[in-house]
């Protein structure tokens, strides 16, 4: 069982910083948003940190393994910071941006968003490496995010005539299921993307990140955000969020990421090596020459 120990208020001032007991060790954490809980490192290790593969090593040991994937379903985004480790699961993210069109990672987005199947989390992290991030994920509750796009919508495109005739009161919004957002968000993303240009798009998620009170944090050198992808409780969707003008030549760390509870086999499961083949052929148009990415992880471990 996990408990916070430390009070936690809803004033944005508040980090809701605390202790959490979880897998027979006391974490210093904080809860910036509601959704959003951050793993600093163990109580121990406070003004004298060591390096270590704490996640691995602790949070995803068998023995607590579904216990902290229940912790991100009933959160949303769990951030480990301060993580060193390299692991054979990860493999680079390798998405492009262009001046002229947006990338799908710009748009918010589950991963697996094609197939009848979506994993369930998916692990974003920032390995420790001599450059920093400079281009941010914005994360955020899938419906607060569709919500946030009908909210800042420009009124010449919701007169579209793909969306005209739909009733996008908050109401209407509320009493979506998720096949229903998804089917709404296709809609307004297809018209942002062939009505406006690039940087016109990107203008326009930005005020979506603003109106969904995304999460919006830098990315810090061994970081890694465990964001709930499919589930049945706080499902979320990120998308790769240019702050300025992009005009590419610019120096920037990389990405890696996996699909933990698809990749990371406890004693009695299988692989599914033809989920992990269609999710990862998913990515291939952002991939080596837009086919299947071969870094792609598919052995057990």
């Amino acid at each position: 069982m996990s408990e916070l120990t430390a009070p936690c208020t809803d004033t944005l001032t508040d980090p809701c910083a605390g202790v959490l007991d979880f897998a027979d060790r006391e974490w210093r954490v904080r809860r910036p948003k509601p959704y959003v809980l951050v793993f600093e490192g163990e109580l121990s290790d406070e003004g004298k940190p060591q390096p270590s593969d704490y996640l691995h090593d602790n949070l995803l040991m068998p023995k607590w393994r579904e216990a902290f994937y229940q912790l991100v379903d009933a959160t949303g985004l769990v951030v480990c910071l301060n993580l060193h480790t390299v692991h054979p699961t990860y493999r680079d993210v390798r998405g492009r941006s262009s001046k002229g069109r947006l990338s799908q990672g710009e748009y918010y987005h589950h991963d697996g968003c094609t197939g009848p199947v979506k994993p369930r989390f998916v692990e974003i992290r920032c390995p420790i490496q001599p450059q920093t991030r400079g281009v941010a994920t914005a994360v955020a509750p899938h419906r607060d995010v569709v919500k946030a796009m009908v909210h800042v919508l420009p009124a010449d495109l919701a007169a579209n005539v793909a969306l005209a005739s739909l009733n996008l009161q908050p109401e209407a919004l509320d009493q979506m299921d998720d096949a229903a957002l998804d089917h709404l968000q296709g809609l307004i993303t297809r018209t942002v993307r062939k009505k406006r240009n690039a940087e016109g798009a990107r203008a326009y998620f930005r005020q979506v990140d603003a109106a969904a009170n995304a999460y919006f944090e830098p990315w810090a050198l061994g970081e890694s955000r465990i964001i709930a992808n499919a589930n049945s409780g706080m499902t979320m969707q990120h998308r790769r969020a240019y702050q300025s003008l992009h005009a590419g030549g610019v120096a920037n760390g990389h990405l890696v990421k996996r699909w933990p509870h698809e990749e990371l086999l406890l004693p009695g499961q299988v692989l599914d090596p033809a989920l992990l083949a269609a999710l990862c052929s998913e990515e291939g148009d952002e991939g080596p020459q837009g086919g299947h990415d071969p870094a792609c992880y598919l052995g057990p471990h």
